[in-house]
């Protein structure tokens, strides 16, 4: 059965229920708080995880943000930091301390990272702050396949469309909305349980053992590579 290590800074309740949803399919789940913009709470993510489940097979690396949206002329050093800090630093040290975590172990694992289709076409309506940490969470899980696959760790990430969740609600107007729906040839945004299948085949040796660097498109069609 899985054993669940589910982070979260500020949405306690929704922690709280995604725990109850483990528990109730059989598995076993706790929560985690902290801010991950703070580097030692990335780690301690990690340190606290092995703490309880005595071991770490997966990471996936989930926490990110647009912050918000601005042009070119109004990105101030402070949204620079912020952005990177949330969306690209805090995977990379995660990552850092995961793997000395499953090269102590030995027996290899799986780190799975959240990249964008904003990190393919560059972003749009003030986010291409956003994609471009994107393209370096991208860019991080080729690099690092490489790197680890002596170790027997894979490294792979999901990459989503527009998906309904309450970054869109935050971030997105309905006319924007309904811009992306436009070249999306299924014809809708997607759902968020809709990705959830990429992270089950990444994570399991069993589907996907012969895959690393990859980065898995969730998108309806709406991009290609």
């Amino acid at each position: 059965r899985a054993k669940v290590a589910v982070h979260y800074n500020t949405s306690t309740d929704s922690a709280n229920k995604v725990v109850k949803e483990i528990v109730d399919a059989g598995g076993d789940g706790i929560t985690l708080q902290g801010d991950v913009t703070d580097p030692e709470v990335c780690r301690s993510l990690v340190r606290d995880t092995v703490s309880h489940y005595g071991q770490l097979d997966v990471l996936i690396n989930n926490a990110g943000g647009l912050i918000r949206r601005e042009k070119v002329e109004n990105i101030t050093e402070e949204l620079f930091s912020q952005v990177i800090d949330l969306n690209s630093r805090s995977a990379l040290i995660a990552t850092g301390a995961a793997v000395k975590q499953m090269k102590k172990q030995g027996r290899g694992g799986a780190i799975i990272n959240v990249s964008s289709i904003a990190a393919r076409h560059g972003g749009a309506g003030g986010s291409v702050l956003y994609a471009a940490s994107k393209g370096f969470i991208s860019t991080m899980t080729r690099g690092f396949a490489k790197e680890l696959v002596d170790d027997g760790i894979r490294v792979n990430a999901v990459s989503p469309g527009v998906i309904v969740t309450p970054f869109h609600d935050r971030y997105s107007s309905p006319e924007l909305l309904e811009k992306f729906r436009a070249t999306i040839p299924m014809g809708r945004l997607g759902e968020s349980d809709e990705c959830a299948g990429a992270f089950l085949y990444l994570a399991s040796d069993q589907m996907s053992s012969y895959v690393t660097g990859q980065i898995l498109e969730v998108n309806g069609g709406q991009f290609m590579p």
